[in-house]
């Protein structure tokens, strides 16, 4: 695991790569959504930002998670009629939606599923992203209980 000063000079990379200014505000709202990965949404990540930065505002927050967007340090989770998460697992993944819990998981898919999906594509397009998000409850298991 890296260091707080390897995690905040990483960042500084990243964000001086997209020509953005490296902000305390934009580090901790990285730093919330780190900690606890279970994609929150920007109401979410404000409420933990508040904890350490009590005079940070909504709108901050918002624009931090912009610019981490566009940066590609985060990507946006966006699920029917729900607002906007927030995922740092750059890695190409699935999510799975538990309906009975709003909880969002995620879900590794091997590569040659992936390859297997840019295929299927109609003759003379490529995507660029491709998101698949799986909506159903969780098993429960043999003894009635999940």
């Amino acid at each position: 695991m890296s260091s707080p000063i390897e995690n905040h000079a990483a960042l500084c990379e990243r964000l001086k790569a997209c020509d953005v200014r490296p902000t305390p505000q934009r580090e901790v709202v990285l730093k919330v959504i780190l900690e606890k990965r279970d994609h929150p949404t920007a109401d979410e990540v404000f409420a933990r930002v508040k904890a350490s930065m009590p005079t940070i505002s909504l709108a901050t927050v918002y624009n931090c998670l912009e610019t981490l967007v566009q940066c590609g340090i985060v990507r946006q989770v966006n699920l029917e009629r729900a607002p906007t998460r927030y995922c740092p697992n750059l890695h190409e993944h699935a999510h799975f939606h538990d309906e009975t819990t709003g909880q969002i998981h995620d879900v590794d898919l091997p590569p040659e599923l992936m390859t297997r999906l840019h295929e299927v594509l109609p003759a003379g397009f490529n995507a660029n992203v491709i998101e698949l998000t799986f909506r159903g409850k969780a098993a429960s298991s043999p003894h009635g209980t999940n």
